[in-house]
């Protein structure tokens, strides 16, 4: 496991084990968003076995599959919400945290100046400098608006 806070209340990492579940747990966090569609892990690693520890070390969870395809605004605002809803703070993973990272970026725009929400996720090890103009646009329409 390797966790990378995004913000105080928004974390990100690569892939986690069912048997990580208790550790994030005890970290402190109360929801758990898996961004990894089930067709790119192995079974004992999808979502539903994630689902099963989680639920058994009293986390919440959420399955919120992402791809380059599916990170439509209808999913951006819907992790947003889902963050803001959630009681306290929230772990999120995929395959490396990149799109989990992402789509918290995607969802600022319009909420944090441009190069902020690049700053932030560079301290969390994540290079979306890349990514400006399209935050750029996004924040140029007021932001993602929520589902």
């Amino acid at each position: 496991m390797d966790p990378r806070e995004i913000t105080p209340r928004y974390t990100v990492s690569p892939q986690v084990a069912p048997n990580d579940v208790a550790a994030i747990k005890t970290a402190g966090f109360t929801t758990l968003i898996c961004n990894r569609p089930d067709e790119e892990v192995p079974p004992p690693f999808q979502a539903a076995a994630m689902a099963q520890a989680a639920e058994a070390a009293g986390l919440d969870f959420v399955i919120a599959p992402l791809t380059h395809q599916t990170m439509t605004s209808d999913r951006i605002a819907q992790q947003r919400v889902i963050i803001a809803d959630s009681k306290g703070p929230v772990f999120a993973y995929c395959a490396s945290g990149t799109r989990c990272t992402v789509v918290w970026a995607l969802g600022q725009a319009g909420a944090m100046p441009v190069e902020q929400i690049i700053e932030t996720a560079a301290r969390g090890g994540y290079d979306l400098a890349t990514l400006a103009p399209r935050l750029a646009d996004i924040a140029a329409q007021g932001g993602i608006p929520d589902a």
